[in-house]
């Protein structure tokens, strides 16, 4: 009988589970089970992390089952999505993510907006009802592949896209035209050319094998195998590689993008705890490029922020997204870290897993879901690592001190320190 390299998940189905993350990596295994709990996951299979296995034993290459059983899975997430890969009246876009079975955020590689090309442009326009929409989406596709997949440097594409800015004078990428980013798509296409003196690849098959070799490939990256060892984690554990459907948070005003904790990660306090960008996409909340808007009201008052929260500017797909929250915690039992996607006002779910939080806020959630029911006492304990409580015991400033504030950001880690500040991790090892 031969194996199953490839596992469905989407429209209330899926093929694995929570219970399957060895197999399917985290995010596989919470997107199947997502699924299996009903809530609005967009359709996808994952690749298993047996396949990354085999592909670094067998010399980058694939089992002789795997074509045929992404081309069926392929197949299901067309009828699901009501779409066809590669089409160009209706095309079918795909997301490429890596999945390990221990969470390893920002470690590995992603493409978005796989599936477009010159013919497939033009059917996303017309069917969006939005050119500049489509092509934001496919100079962003090109920008991301070139990167991740042709292993261009990102910069020379920030370069451009700046110079278009310029150009329009103005400082935002929403503010850019329509001919702009036509403009952007034919820079991108000859900077290709110019790095690699190869042509951009139109075909879609081409593509997305292209980037699920790069995802497998980035399981063994320098970050990547950074992380393993300073978190423990074996590398033969490999990588599994998810293939979902994309909706869009950039599509317009009713299009939003997002990530949130079920809980104050810093703190443990049981209040939604969030950022969202409207009409934008995934990369832009964590690239610093605009300013997210806080999901609630009582945040956006405590940072003075004058941007609507999501509580205001959507307050029906605010309640939704609480009644997501409230149905996560209740099947994992733990304080969850979701990604998210409105797309013409409807929400869809794109990840979850184990939030991670600071020892004190790891003390009260495991306090607080032992007393609202979810955990026995006993598992409480057994949730604190004993040698994260060191990070209590660190220095810390006084918060009655006085204090001149220069500039601020998100803490890392824990307690306070001096010294130099330095803005990449290379430099950071080079200064000791």
């Amino acid at each position: 009988m031969a194996s199953q390299w490839v596992y469905n998940f989407g429209e209330g189905e899926a093929d694995g589970g929570a219970d399957m993350k060895n197999l399917l990596g985290g995010k596989g295994a919470n997107l199947a089970q997502m699924a299996r709990i009903g809530l609005p996951v967009p359709p996808g299979f994952t690749l298993t992390t047996e396949v990354c296995t085999y592909w670094n034993e067998e010399g980058q290459s694939y089992p002789a089952e795997l074509l045929g059983q992404v081309r069926t899975a392929l197949a299901l997430v067309e009828t699901r999505a009501g779409q066809k890969f590669g089409d160009a009246d209706n095309p079918l876009l795909v997301s490429v993510r890596s999945g390990a079975r221990a969470s390893m955020p920002g470690m590995m590689d992603t493409v978005l907006n796989l599936g477009l090309n010159d013919r497939t442009v033009q059917g996303l326009a017309k069917r969006s009802g939005d050119r500049r929409f489509a092509f934001d989406s496919y100079r962003r596709f090109i920008q991301m592949y070139s990167d991740v997949v042709l292993g261009i440097d990102l910069a020379h594409f920030e370069k451009l896209l700046d110079r278009a800015k310029r150009r329009r004078g103005v400082q935002s990428d929403c503010d850019l035209l329509e001919a702009d980013l036509e403009k952007l798509v034919t820079a991108y296409k000859a900077k290709v050319v110019d790095e690699l003196d190869i042509l951009f690849p139109e075909d879609p098959q081409e593509q997305l094998w292209g980037a699920i070799g790069a995802v497998f490939g980035s399981w063994m990256n320098q970050r990547a195998k950074t992380y393993r060892r300073l978190n423990d984690i074996p590398a033969s554990w490999g990588t599994a590689v998810n293939v979902q459907a994309m909706v869009f948070g950039n599509m317009g005003e009713d299009c939003a993008t997002g990530v949130a904790f079920t809980r104050n990660p810093a703190n443990g306090v049981n209040e939604f705890y969030g950022e969202f960008l409207l009409n934008a996409q995934g990369e832009d909340v964590v690239a610093g490029i605009r300013t997210p808007q806080d999901l609630t009201i009582a945040a956006r008052r405590i940072h003075n922020s004058e941007l609507p929260s999501l509580e205001e500017a959507m307050p029906a797909i605010y309640q939704e997204l609480l009644d997501v929250r409230r149905r996560l915690e209740e099947h994992f039992k733990d304080m969850q870290d979701i990604e998210f996607t409105i797309q013409a006002g409807k929400l869809y779910m794109l990840q979850t897993r184990t939030g991670k939080r600071t020892t004190q806020a790891a003390l009260k959630v495991a306090v607080d879901l032992a007393n609202e029911g979810f955990i026995s006492h006993s598992e409480a304990i057994m949730r604190l690592k004993p040698e994260s409580l060191d990070q209590v015991l660190h220095p810390t400033l006084d918060p009655k001190a006085l204090k001149r504030i220069v500039a601020k950001g998100l803490p890392a880690s824990p307690g306070a320190a001096s010294g130099k500040v330095v803005f990449n991790a290379s430099e950071a090892e080079r200064l000791g």
